[in-house]
């Protein structure tokens, strides 16, 4: 049974135009009236019909954008910088303005969402990340209001318009070069199974292994928190197994930077004793000691085109959804070294 307008004015013990004033944000509605408002609209499950309010509404013209953590975080990762400049280099070119989200937590996030629907304050929006089953995500995908994903979507990818590399492919490659290089011990460094963009790049980096007829081992994963909070103790007990890996492949060039730093302290030398792979092509990965092999994700143009596919969706509702995938390239430079 369609939940509708009327049955939310109903529970909420007001008028259907009080409703109707609370989804535009009206200013004349108290916070106290909107808030018991929205709280009858998830009870009951109501969500307004925003594309056919938007053929009434006037546009906004500005895109929200949302990062996976509070902008503060998000910026200190050269990544974000360079992902924003594609999008806002098209919306400058299509007259649109960027509302950037700066929420610090995934209920904050969510509820900064809400806000830019509800109060119609953006036209659409990027999600920069694409969490497993994420709840922003789908509340999207259920009120039909327009975004696009830089990322593969967990859920209903065939209704979500999004821009992504192959990053299975790619981490297969990736994992085959080392391998060609004589390395039979490769650990992961960085998983976190709460994004789509990391259990892609598992099950590339699984299926070389498999494939050259080598062993996945539990002891080679670590986990992005573990780099993160105890970076030092985490390489300390990988290097201390009794089989240690002699190579690396890490999830984005900023823990390569932190993890080669920590193996100096060891004494361990890179590329002489381990080799190191990771993603992103910062610019820095250059001019790093010893300068890094890294995977250049296109990183400006999942921006940009991402921001291209949202302003189509806007302006033309009845576009329908698109997987675009942006080439990757190995650059290969001097953290690797054959395994003799």
């Amino acid at each position: 049974m369609v939940v509708t307008i009327k049955d939310v004015a109903r529970e909420a013990n007001v008028a259907p135009s009080t409703v109707s004033r609370v989804i535009a944000n009206n200013p004349r509605i108290s916070e106290q009236t909107k808030r018991r408002v929205k709280e009858v609209m998830e009870k009951l499950g109501y969500y307004p019909n925003l594309q056919a309010r938007s053929l009434v509404a006037k546009s906004t013209h500005t895109i929200g954008v949302i990062m996976p953590n509070s902008a503060y975080h998000a910026f200190r990762n050269p990544f974000f910088p360079e992902v924003l400049r594609g999008i806002s280099m098209n919306a400058h070119e299509n007259k649109y303005g960027i509302y950037l989200s700066t929420g610090s937590s995934e209920e904050e996030i969510h509820e900064e969402v809400l806000s830019m629907v509800m109060g119609r304050r953006v036209d659409g929006i990027i999600l920069l990340y694409s969490r497993v089953n994420d709840r922003t995500m789908n509340y999207l995908e259920e009120i039909g209001f327009p975004f696009t994903v830089v990322g593969r979507p967990s859920i209903n990818e065939e209704r979500i318009t999004f821009v992504d590399n192959d990053n299975i492919c790619i981490t297969k490659q990736v994992t085959n070069y080392l391998i060609e290089q004589g390395h039979k011990n490769i650990a992961y460094v960085g998983i976190n199974p709460d994004f789509v963009v990391t259990n892609d790049r598992i099950a590339g980096y699984k299926a070389a292994l498999t494939e050259a007829g080598l062993p996945v081992k539990g002891d080679y994963f670590v986990h992005e928190k573990l780099v993160n909070e105890k970076g030092r103790e985490a390489i300390s007990s990988l290097m201390g197994l009794d089989v240690p890996p002699t190579a690396f492949v890490t999830q984005d060039d900023l823990m390569a930077y932190e993890i080669i730093s920590h193996l100096e302290k060891f004494n361990i030398k890179v590329p002489d004793d381990i080799s190191i792979v990771s993603f992103n092509n910062l610019s820095l990965s250059e001019h790093s000691k010893p300068p890094l092999t890294s995977v250049d994700i296109g990183t400006f143009q999942l921006g940009h085109v991402a921001a291209q596919c949202l302003i189509e969706k806007v302006e033309n509702p009845e576009t329908l959804p698109k997987r675009i995938t942006i080439p990757t390239k190995l650059i290969e430079r001097e953290s690797c070294a054959v395994r003799k």
